[in-house]
């Protein structure tokens, strides 16, 4: 474990090396994704890219699995960095040296860090697969920072998190508004009722509905999201 190595792609193209006992999370997070995401014709995943509001930039993302991953991620309030395809590890398994580049590494807000592998759930049956992950587990555990494997997400929840990142960027919002929805939710008990006072103080429906989606995805407000939402769906002040 001791002799784990590590590569990260810096400046560009430019590979960075050394003992991962020796890597710092700071760098891992200035650098650029290890490994280049690739567009043809024909493939039979998803990549691209998407806009998160925790970064406040483009994080990549390889298929469509990773990017349910990493909308679930960048809607955790205890998420503060999220860092893509993050650096390279190389170690010995089974007397032959072996290659793994972890899907996401995230820092949270009270400075702990966690590296993400994202598996379909049917990929895990595989014993060479969950082999290998254990095996890349062990190690990363080693060096002091945590290490979660991600499969498909509650169907419910994932819907509702994608219709609330339609409303992730803060800019778009107003901060007067803002506040007038904050305090007309706290007096809500239903988001149709959170819905229909803050659109008579704003006297704009669509803008007050708007605004207080953006207090859900901000976690101003919060709601049951693994059941649809609707008008009688409760929200309650944090």
């Amino acid at each position: 474990m001791n002799q784990a190595r590590f590569t990260l792609r810096a400046d560009g193209d430019r590979l960075r090396g050394g003992l991962l006992r020796d890597l710092d999370a700071r760098d891992v997070f200035a650098a650029e994704p290890r490994r280049t995401f690739r567009w043809h014709r024909g493939q039979r995943h998803y990549p691209g890219r998407y806009w998160s509001a925790t970064t406040g930039g483009f994080v990549g993302y390889e298929s469509r699995l990773e990017l349910a991953a990493l909308l679930l991620e960048d809607f955790a309030e205890r998420v503060v960095r999220i860092a893509s395809q993050p650096f390279e590890l190389i170690a010995d398994r089974d007397g032959v040296q072996r290659s793994y580049v972890p899907d996401y590494m995230i820092e949270h807000r009270d400075q702990r860090f966690t590296v993400i592998e994202v598996k379909p759930r049917r990929r895990l049956e595989d014993p060479e697969i969950a082999g290998a992950l254990e095996w890349a587990g062990e190690i990363i555990q080693s060096r002091g920072w945590g290490y979660r494997i991600v499969t498909e997400p509650d169907a419910t929840l994932l819907s509702n998190i994608r219709f609330l990142a339609g409303y992730r960027r803060a800019w778009l919002f107003p901060p007067g508004a803002v506040e007038v929805a904050a305090a007309c939710a706290a007096e809500a008990r239903t988001l149709g009722e959170a819905f229909r006072l803050t659109g008579a103080a704003v006297t704009d429906l669509p803008c007050g509905r708007a605004v207080v989606l953006h207090l859900l995805w901000s976690h101003a407000i919060h709601c049951d999201l693994t059941s649809g939402l609707a008008n009688d769906t409760a929200v309650e002040a944090p």
